[in-house]
């Protein structure tokens, strides 16, 4: 009989889900302009300014002009024999080329990070250029023991006005293929973020800013017949062979920190700080780890047992909207709440929408993807996309709704105006959801840093650094908890897009103590 109950408990819980949430109407056109807003057309434009700014254009014309590690020199500015927990240490970095010339101009693409391997201890610094060749690199002092420093030279400031350039020069790295289905036929064509064919087009439409995706139209098909996309890489390169050479894997993530000697650090101070809530700022660094547990530098974490845990889930309904970053989470959570039941729907394959069912509980928790663009060479559906800004449209929200969401791996083979009008989007349907309901949790997970050597021009972390620097801007004054995936895998030291079990749970405990 109990058994029968929660069943029920469990059916009626599925049904209200997909009462609320309906496949969405995509609005299909052949012949419509399509219209961005004047108000988000001018914002994407001063974002572009500014980092255009940021990253000026240096020709590049041979590597002995390009930043050595080798004859860079480092120095720390005021040494002393002892350092407490709490300071900060300045690194003072000049920058050389191969013939041990001083580099007039900054822009390198660097990562700082301290470390103690024993301690299973980590912790990101902050860089800060002078765009003249030198820079300065602060660390924040954060355990007891001895620290070791690095910095890597990920790419020089030549490299990096590179793929600035290749990154903005086309939409086309990658190949979008569409699925039209009508009756027995199946037929393909290609797709793409702008209308770049001379033939007849499907315009697909997505929310208030009219985001659009388009397909070639098949002969004797309507528009309403794509059902799925999927994707592969276009062998097409906006880098110059020259440029490549930049890239190769002997000369990304250079050491450039190697001759410094460790730091002992002892405990002389001690900080208070209030508990984690919504709307807090997040430092740099924001966090560390030690013993492989993540600790904010920012706010006062609870460390919630499984009692703790459920009872702060009772009666949640979270809604994880993003990419495969957050559907780790979905595999994880079942481990915190043991009493979590994992359902599939509508799809087959990795794609499909999962969720978490506590029915005693009243417990939902339920992951779904984002909508284009969405890298893969599987088959994903598109009848029920999740197009982030319209899944928060279609919430009413209360004090028992959470939202996370997090996009940008991705976003990262395509110009960065698509991410900045994404972005855009989003905070602008989170601001709608706080005008109808105030009380709903919003948490941004910002990106994972990731393999170091892939193939940089589409997916490399160069990218997904200016896509967190825009991000952040676009939601520094929203009213929204932060989630620093970046920080936290950089502390980490996982170079992994799908970074291990340990950093996934204090993702997830970060999330808690912000709703609980």
């Amino acid at each position: 009989t109990l058994r029968i109950h929660t069943l029920r408990k469990a059916w009626h819980l599925l049904l209200i889900i997909n009462k609320i949430q309906k496949p969405l109407n995509l609005s299909t056109y052949s012949t419509l302009p399509v219209k961005t807003p004047r108000e988000t057309q001018l914002r994407i434009g001063k974002i572009l300014g500014t980092l255009n700014q940021l990253m000026p254009p240096r020709p590049f014309t041979h590597v002995n002009t390009t930043t050595s590690a080798t004859h860079s020199t480092v120095s720390i500015l005021n040494p002393r024999h002892t350092y407490c927990r709490g300071d900060q240490l300045d690194v003072l970095l000049e920058a050389r080329d191969h013939l041990g010339h001083r580099k007039e101009y900054g822009g390198d693409f660097l990562r700082a990070r301290m470390s103690s391997p024993a301690l299973k201890a980590g912790a990101s610094g902050k860089v800060t250029d002078f765009n003249n060749g030198t820079y300065l690199v602060s660390f924040t002092l954060l355990w007891e023991g001895r620290v070791s420093l690095s910095l890597l030279l990920i790419h020089p400031s030549e490299g990096v006005s590179a793929l600035w350039r290749a990154r903005n020069q086309g939409y086309d790295k990658i190949i979008f293929k569409g699925k039209f289905v009508n009756g027995t036929s199946e037929v393909f064509t290609e797709c793409s973020l702008t209308p770049n064919s001379s033939t007849e087009l499907c315009t697909y439409l997505y929310g208030r800013d009219q985001e659009a995706f388009y397909c070639e139209k098949p002969p004797h098909m309507p528009c309403e017949a794509l059902t799925h996309v999927t994707t592969k890489n276009r062998e097409i390169s906006y880098l110059t062979v020259k440029e490549k050479s930049l890239f190769h894997k002997s000369k990304v993530g250079i050491e450039m920190m190697k001759d410094l000697k460790n730091i002992d650090v002892s405990h002389c101070n001690k900080k208070s700080a209030e508990k984690c809530q919504i709307g807090m700022k997040t430092p740099v660094p924001g966090g560390y780890t030690l013993q492989g547990r993540w600790i904010t530098t920012f706010c006062d974490q609870i460390q919630l047992d499984t009692n703790k845990t459920n009872g702060c889930l009772k009666g949640k309904l979270i809604y994880l909207l993003g990419d495969s970053t957050l559907r780790q989470w979905i595999y994880y959570l079942p481990r915190v709440v043991k009493t979590l039941k994992f359902f599939d729907l509508h799809e087959t394959g990795p794609f499909k929408k999962h969720l978490l069912l506590d029915a005693e509980q009243h417990i939902q928790i339920q992951w779904k993807k984002h909508g284009y663009p969405f890298v893969t060479n599987h088959l994903y559906s598109v009848i029920d996309e999740g197009f982030i800004p319209q899944e928060i449209d279609r919430l009413s929200g209360d004090k028992n709704t959470a939202i996370v969401i997090t996009f940008g791996q991705h976003f990262r083979p395509f110009p960065i105006d698509i991410f900045i009008r994404r972005a855009i989007s989003v905070r602008k349907a989170i601001e709608r959801l706080f005008l109808r309901s105030p009380d709903t949790k919003v948490i941004i997970k910002t990106e994972n840093i990731r393999e170091m050597h892939i193939e940089t021009e589409r997916f490399g972390d160069f990218h997904g650094y200016i896509q967190y620097l825009t991000l952040n801007d676009i939601f520094k004054d929203l009213n929204v908890g932060v989630i620093d995936a970046w920080d936290m895998t950089i502390a980490y030291g996982t170079d992994n897009v799908h970074p291990p079990d340990d950093v996934i749970g204090n993702q997830i405990n970060m999330f808690l103590n912000y709703i609980c």
